[in-house]
């Protein structure tokens, strides 16, 4: 077990090196001067030259990676080139916000798509699984930033009965926040809970199917009952697989619905950084989303090997 995890630890270790490279390339071969972009058209040559030296573009690019992955260590991101200002508080702050709106979505998406799934698929072929899952595939087809202007046109405009958009931190009140905050959670767990649902139905729909099911329910359980205490641990695992590449995808999805929610998010910052061509604040944000999304991966494979030692063989 701990060899196993330990081979975890490490493939997603070899993982975050090669993404920092990926990105850090990526960063260097986008057109422009960064000095020049951060002083301006009006930029003389020398200006240019002395903003380059200070920050750090005239040293080799193995240097500059070196220092770039080491200020990440320490908690320091950088400075902005259009601001001048340190970006690590304001990078925190706004990953806050993002973990909230995430963490939320995919909680109600789970909490409503685990019995709903296991229900239609205990009344599989009936009136109500037949309804559920089209009503499903509808969820899925509609885009969550689609599923945002139509929250905000009918429970904001319409009833209004919720703000339309803004951000209220929960420690200046928490019914502003919850207030703020519902809509937009709604919005990427609707298209989630859809997606789940259909997994979690197949799921469970395989494992009734099973040998160990049909002996239960030989030795005189129903099949609520097989299912309850045999069956949902099976059922588990490939939920919980697809409920990562779920997350993983929630985490690059919450940047429209930030931008349609007005939400200081880092989806936000990332598209503001880019219109303002602040590479550095860009390549950092970039990859604290690929470190989120490496994270979320390997907890669900750490879970995955917890329910089941097999999968990590």
């Amino acid at each position: 077990m701990l060899i196993t995890l330990g081979r975890h630890v490490l493939r997603y270790l070899a993982t975050i090196f090669v993404a920092s490279v990926a990105v850090f390339a990526l960063m260097r071969v986008v057109p422009g001067d960064p000095a020049a972009v951060a002083l301006g058209v009006s930029a003389t040559p020398e200006l240019i030259a002395a903003k380059r030296e200070a920050l750090g573009l005239d040293q080799p690019l193995i240097a500059q990676y070196l220092s770039w992955v080491g200020g990440m260590l320490r908690g320091d991101f950088g400075l902005s080139l259009t601001s001048g200002q340190d970006i690590s508080p304001l990078v925190l702050d706004r990953l806050q916000v993002s973990l909230i709106l995430v963490g939320s979505a995919m909680a109600l998406a789970l909490a409503a798509a685990i019995p709903v799934g296991t229900w239609v698929a205990m009344r599989h072929r009936r009136a109500d699984d037949i309804a559920i899952t089209a009503l499903s595939q509808v969820g899925i087809a509609i885009p969550s930033f689609l599923a945002g202007i139509l929250l905000v046109s009918v429970f904001a405009v319409r009833l209004g009965w919720a703000p339309a958009n803004g951000w209220v931190p929960p420690d200046q009140g928490v019914s502003a926040f919850l207030q703020r905050l519902v809509m937009p959670v709604c919005a990427l767990a609707a298209v989630q809970g859809a997606i789940m649902t259909r997994y979690v139905r197949s799921a469970v729909l395989e494992i009734l199917s099973e040998d160990f099911i049909r002996t239960a329910r030989a030795k005189g359980l129903s099949t609520w009952q097989a299912l309850l205490r045999h069956g949902l641990r099976n059922a588990a695992l490939p939920v919980i697989t697809v409920t990562g590449v779920q997350l993983a995808s929630l985490v690059i999805g919450a940047v429209v619905i930030e931008q349609v929610f007005v939400l200081p998010g880092l989806g936000s910052m990332l598209l503001d950084a880019v219109s303002t061509r602040d590479l550095t604040t860009v390549q950092t944000i970039v990859m604290v989303l690929v470190l989120l999304t490496l994270a979320v991966t390997m907890l669900v494979d750490l879970v995955a090997l917890a329910l089941d030692p097999r999968t990590g063989r």
